[in-house]
């Protein structure tokens, strides 16, 4: 049943903190990750050639987003969200400051696993909380997650600005160490307020509540099977847009650094600046988004969620038609040493965003909504799988980044994007009709 009321409850926006400086960790350290391994030891990095960097990245960047399967599944069965939580943030910080202490192999092989492990235990289990503060059909749900994703990305804004200005002034050791910081500071917040805010939501394994004083252990229902089948066909749709959306990091961050003029009234912008413009947007845009789709629900004209994903998938696509512009323009120049417009950049961001409003939070409540109560974690841990495979993708294609050259990859992922995202459009009935009623 809906909420009589708009107001959210407090617990709402302390999980929005504790989210947004965990994602400060996370972006602020994958903006430098991939300079960090390209540049050399004497500019403080550690050498390694584009390609061998690029699939570090996506394995790291890959991984960070399937351990979250095995967390969620502990989390339901054994230890329960809230621990979670801070068990994965705690190995989380030390993950970062492993790889602040040294610029060295071992070091960073240790911090980058302590980091999937622990992003393993926390991200499932955040976004369920979310979920839980909320009734199964309380019209504020699809709000909340709008919120609660403004967090990520105030996060992944201010992020690579501190961390991109400590690694170009004082190394990026000192980078690393900001990023570590950020999410201990989140822990010591949620740690400190969880008890007030959140009452008992997520203390008890899910599969370990019951009903009447017995434990339910009941078959999934038809609609309960039809819905999880749904999650799994989403899952496979976003995960093309994932390795798209993830090129930010590695092709497009490597293009940036080499072919984009940077320089803007005699200053020339850091190349890790540049993972800031695509929060910003979501900062920007996300109220306006949430306005627009309440503005048609209340003439009964708001989309399905598969119209949004295939809207989404169509605009990241168009976002690297502009990269592929830029591409030609720097080829029309025949000049090793021209480089393309800027705006060709801040265009295709400004488009991946709007897909990215169209995908993502609309993708975690509704993940909320379909899952079996007591498969919460494990099935947003399946939803993150998208992101798993979609990073390794996203860093084997940058890996041919030198070999194929960007004008062949741009257009690559923008007609497979544009070309799935109307196969989505196209089967909406089909995933409406297995939702049995859920929107």
């Amino acid at each position: 049943m809906s909420s009589t009321t708009t107001k959210h409850p407090k617990g709402l926006y302390l999980l929005f903190f504790t989210e947004m400086w965990e994602r400060f960790s996370y972006y602020g350290m994958r903006a430098m990750l991939i300079l960090y391994l390209t540049k050399t030891a004497l500019e403080g990095g550690l050498g390694f050639s584009d390609s061998r960097a690029s699939l570090i990245y996506g394995f790291f960047t890959g991984f960070v987003y399937f351990t979250p399967l095995i967390g969620g599944w502990l989390a339901d069965n054994f230890i329960g969200q809230r621990r979670s939580i801070t068990l994965g943030g705690l190995i989380m910080v030390v993950g970062q400051f492993f790889l602040a202490a040294k610029a060295d192999p071992l070091f960073l092989t240790v911090g980058l696993v302590l980091l999937v492990v622990g992003n393993g235990f926390f991200k499932p289990n955040i976004a369920v909380l979310v979920g839980d503060l909320y009734p199964l059909n309380d019209s504020r749900r699809d709000s909340a997650f709008t919120i609660f994703y403004m967090g990520v990305n105030v996060g992944a804004l201010i992020a690579p600005l501190v961390t991109g200005f400590l690694a170009m002034r004082y190394g990026y050791r000192w980078g690393f160490f900001a990023s570590g910081t950020g999410i201990l500071l989140g822990q010591l917040l949620y740690n400190t307020l969880s008890n007030r805010l959140l009452g008992e939501i997520g203390k008890t394994p899910a599969v370990s509540q019951t009903v009447n004083g017995k434990t339910e252990k009941k078959p999934l229902t038809k609609e309960e099977k039809d819905r999880t089948t749904i999650i799994f066909v989403l899952v496979a749709f976003c995960t093309f847009f994932w390795a798209g959306f993830e090129q930010a990091g590695t092709s497009m961050s490597l293009y940036t650094e080499n072919f984009i003029d940077r320089t803007v009234g005699g200053f020339t912008i850091p190349t890790e600046w540049f993972q800031s413009v695509n929060p910003a947007f979501i900062i920007l845009l996300a109220p306006l988004f949430s306005l627009f789709w309440n503005f048609l629900a209340c003439r009964g004209k708001e989309p399905s969620i598969p119209v949004k994903m295939g809207c989404g998938m169509i605009l990241l696509g168009l976002g690297f038609v502009l990269m592929t512009g830029a591409a030609l323009q720097r080829d029309a120049a025949a000049c090793d040493a021209a480089k393309a417009s800027l705006l060709w950049l801040v265009g295709a961001y400004l488009l991946h965003t709007m897909g990215e409003l169209c995908l993502s939070p609309i993708g975690l409540s509704m993940v909320s909504k379909l899952s079996p109560v007591r498969l919460a974690s494990f099935m947003m841990g399946v939803w993150f799988l998208s992101s798993f495979a979609a990073n390794i993708a996203g860093g084997v294609i940058a890996s041919f980044f030198s070999k194929l050259g960007a004008m062949s990859i741009f257009m690559t992922i923008a007609a497979v994007s544009v070309c799935l995202g109307i196969l989505l459009l196209l089967l909406r009935k089909w995933i409406l009709a297995k939702m049995h009623g859920i929107k």
